[in-house]
C-alpha cells in the first residue's frame, strides 16, 4: 500500500479522508510545478548567460558573434542542428 509520511508519522493513503487525498493531490500537484518552474528557470539562466557573453563580445568587438563563431565551452562539435 502506498503511504505517505509527514513528521516522521506515516499515513496509508487508501485510508485517507477524500479531503485529505485532495489536499495532498494538490500538494503533488504544486511539487511538480516547482520541480518543472526550477527547470524552466534553469534553461533561463543558462540562455542568459549566453546573451551575456554575446553582449560582451558585440560591446569589446564592436560586432556580434557570427552565427559558426558561436560556442558553448564544455559541448564540442558533438550538437548538430538540422538546416
Amino acid at each position: 500500500m502506498t503511504t505517505i509520511t509527514i513528521d516522521d508519522k506515516a499515513y496509508e493513503v487508501d485510508s485517507l479522508s477524500d479531503d485529505s487525498k485532495a489536499q495532498l493531490a494538490s500538494l503533488q500537484y504544486v511539487d511538480s510545478e516547482l520541480r518543472r518552474l526550477q527547470a524552466q528557470a534553469a534553461a533561463l539562466q543558462t540562455a542568459r548567460i549566453a546573451y551575456g557573453r554575446a553582449l560582451k563580445q558585440t560591446l569589446e568587438e564592436g560586432k556580434a558573434p557570427e552565427e559558426d563563431e558561436v560556442s558553448i565551452q564544455g559541448l564540442g562539435d558533438s550538437i548538430k542542428f538540422d538546416e
